[in-house]
């Protein structure tokens, strides 16, 4: 992971999405998750802000199963977990309560990577960094990174914590995928220069990048795009996102592997990226994902993807 000496496994699994809904849903979201670990997964993401802190627990509950060296563990901190003025954001308070509440809800002594899930404009930078930096040292936290943060604010985050002397901002989590790459403009090169991981959430854009969602085609029934409350999947659904699909099927079909399987290993292509964070609502979608990794593009299909997805930077609000 960047510079680091940690590990990680090139298919992470993530948490966001986990239907913890009712005793048939939690069975899956177990079987998931064993299967991830016995399958070479070692990489579990979470947030205190995910089903209200339920996933936490969740996770905890299964990883408790394994040897604690065995598995990296990560939560994030800064969404709103509840109605007062300070249970949110990065301030020292809010950072210090939340991470000992992730601690417990994981059972785990330790978390090996902690993320600022995204900026915070009402807390001064260096607050957020020292605090962050003392977790360190007093081994609450193995690792700590960003999620979502601008190239701006990385890197005066990394000039802060040279000039004073905290400890390194290891790694980011920013999203990634074929049809958002706006991380390859800036932040990519960032990361390279001074050696942070990088570890990419919604690599297959909200199932975008499934081949599920077709032109002309009825949204699949139970979907995401039939039930998420923000309608992130929908916003996606445009004819240029869908026509792009049709071509890359095409592609996926003629390397014989399924089109996630072709968009993960896609992401992996780059060197600076350690992990991707898959979710998976069912076995046959973890082997999907799994299949991805150590699959490598031929260079002349990786020129097919770049006429088929014809991108050019932009900018895009993060966050």
């Amino acid at each position: 992971m960047g510079r680091s000496g940690l590990k990680l496994s090139e298919v992470a699994v993530g948490s966001w999405m986990t239907d913890l809904k009712g005793r048939e849903a939690c069975d899956t979201a177990k079987e998931v998750l064993r299967r991830a670990y016995n399958s070479g997964v070692n990489f579990f993401d979470c947030a205190d802000a995910y089903s209200g802190g339920q996933a936490e627990v969740f996770l905890g509950n299964i990883l408790k199963e394994f040897r604690r060296s065995s598995y990296v563990v990560s939560s994030k901190v800064f969404f709103p977990v509840g109605d007062g003025p300070n249970d949110r954001g990065l301030s020292r308070k809010h950072i210090v309560e939340q991470l000992n509440r992730s601690l417990k809800n994981l059972q785990v002594d330790y978390l090996d990577l902690y993320f600022c899930h995204r900026f915070d404009p009402e807390t001064c930078m260096e607050e957020t960094l020292e605090t962050l930096s003392d977790m360190v040292a007093q081994g609450k936290i193995l690792y700590y990174g960003v999620s979502e943060w601008s190239p701006v604010q990385i890197t005066k985050a990394l000039g802060l914590i040279q000039k004073h002397g905290y400890r390194p901002l290891s790694v980011i989590q920013p999203q990634y995928n074929m049809v958002d790459r706006y991380i390859e403009d800036e932040i990519m090169g960032i990361c390279e220069e001074n050696g942070v991981g990088i570890v990419p959430f919604s690599p297959l854009s909200q199932g975008l990048l499934t081949g599920k969602y077709r032109k002309g085609q009825p949204i699949p029934e139970g979907s995401r795009a039939t039930h998420q409350a923000d309608k992130q999947i929908n916003q996606l659904l445009t004819e240029e996102n869908l026509d792009k699909v049709e071509k890359l099927l095409r592609v996926a079909k003629e390397l014989g592997v399924s089109l996630s399987v072709l968009a993960l290993a896609w992401i992996l292509r780059k060197p600076a990226v350690t992990s991707v964070i898959t979710g998976a609502s069912k076995a046959s979608q973890l082997a999907g994902n799994l299949a991805a990794s150590g699959f490598r593009i031929p260079q002349e299909a990786l020129e097919e993807i770049e006429k088929i997805l014809d991108y050019h930077p932009f900018v895009r609000r993060i966050g």
